[in-house]
């Protein structure tokens, strides 16, 4: 069964202007990870689209959501580069794509939901467990956040077809896998990440 979000968190709140925050892209071997903060200024609007969790929806409605969210909501992205990722690691670069997406609204939110079970650092707000089953702010957030990055992996594939990111979207998939054994370690890859930092143990070829 699969829950649809609504706007009770942000009613409980009690004042306008509540962004939903969520992440996308924790897990892959390479590009960035991508946190995304929407504010829906009216929330008695007719929404035409299905908003819920990403993961729960397929490509058509993702795009189809996206397309309306980004004409009807205040929102914006934030990223922390593989670069970050490795410094920092994944949970606090996490924590830092979340606060920049935040900073980039155009209105300043006034309390923030925030998907999962940790607050980032100076963000007034309440971390939501399964937030994106609940929550309608931060599951717009959700599909913002990852048709951002699946975009940002398609667009890095074309200088890099080899890998098939435009299709594992970085995820270490079997195809990939022998793809960076084949050609090796760029740039793009979280080199603190065990199947990257392993293969650079092994011997294979870091550009």
């Amino acid at each position: 069964m699969i829950t649809i979000p609504d706007f009770s968190l942000e009613t409980e709140i009690g004042c306008d202007f509540v962004a939903g925050v969520d992440e996308a892209g924790r897990g892959p071997l390479c590009g960035p990870v991508i946190a995304a903060a929407v504010i829906f200024p009216n929330r008695d609007i007719k929404i035409p689209v299905i908003i819920r969790d990403s993961k729960k929806m397929t490509r058509h409605m993702r795009a189809d959501a996206y397309d309306w969210i980004t004409k009807n909501t205040i929102w914006a992205y934030g990223e922390c580069s593989p670069s970050e990722i490795d410094e920092l690691n994944i949970l606090w670069a996490s924590m830092l794509a979340m606060k920049r997406a935040v900073e980039k609204l155009t209105s300043t939110p006034k309390f923030c939901l925030i998907d999962g079970n940790r607050l980032p650092d100076g963000i007034i707000g309440k971390p939501i467990i399964k937030g994106d089953a609940k929550s309608m702010s931060i599951a717009a957030a959700s599909i913002i956040a990852k048709e951002t990055r699946d975009k940002i992996m398609q667009d890095l594939a074309k200088q890099y077809p080899e890998y098939g990111w435009d299709k594992n979207a970085g995820y270490p998939t079997a195809s990939h896998l022998q793809a960076i054994e084949k050609y090796g370690i760029n740039q793009h890859y979280r080199k603190s990440f065990g199947p990257i930092k392993e293969r650079i143990k092994n011997g294979t070829k870091v550009d």
